[in-house]
């Protein structure tokens, strides 16, 4: 499977994801690294993009994440290995990532779980950093960006 562009080899493209990555590093300087990467592998999971699924998990497994919890981020409700905000943080992802799925969008409930946990920059940069992870899904989804040769790091 090839992409249907080079991405990283197209200059529209280049100067795109820079702008994305420097969102994308605003947003995660309020955030832990373990609740991002936990963030980025659901909502990419819930998208099909191979590719971010790939890389994210790579990523927070060199940085330390157990195998036993990358496993499980798709049955993250049922799993008994996450805090509670990290749940809080799944579950505002999962709802932000299938706002087509539902009327209202987030509910009142998982934002005011997700409000018990996190503060309103934290609260700021998770909203922020599901709007980028998702719009990360869509353009490799879109390209059809293979998935499976990202080495950890690879991109920063």
């Amino acid at each position: 499977m090839n992409a249907r562009i080079d991405f990283f080899a197209n200059p529209v493209a280049g100067k795109v994801l820079r702008h994305i990555n420097s969102a994308g590093r605003a947003a995660g300087d309020a955030l832990s690294h373990t609740t991002q990467d936990l963030v980025k592998i659901r909502a990419s999971q819930i998208n099909g993009c191979g590719f971010c699924t790939d890389m994210h998990t790579k990523d927070a497994a060199a940085a330390g994440e157990t195998q036993l919890r990358l496993n499980l981020v798709a049955t993250w409700r049922e799993a008994t290995v996450f805090t509670e905000a990290e749940r809080a943080a799944l579950e505002l992802a999962e709802q932000g990532t299938r706002i087509a799925d539902a009327a209202g969008g987030v509910t009142d409930e998982a934002w005011a779980n997700a409000a018990k946990h996190y503060n309103e920059d934290e609260l700021t940069a998770l909203i922020s950093l599901i709007a980028i992870i998702n719009a990360y899904n869509r353009i490799n989804v879109i390209n059809q960006q293979p998935a499976g040769d990202y080495q950890p790091g690879q991109f920063g």
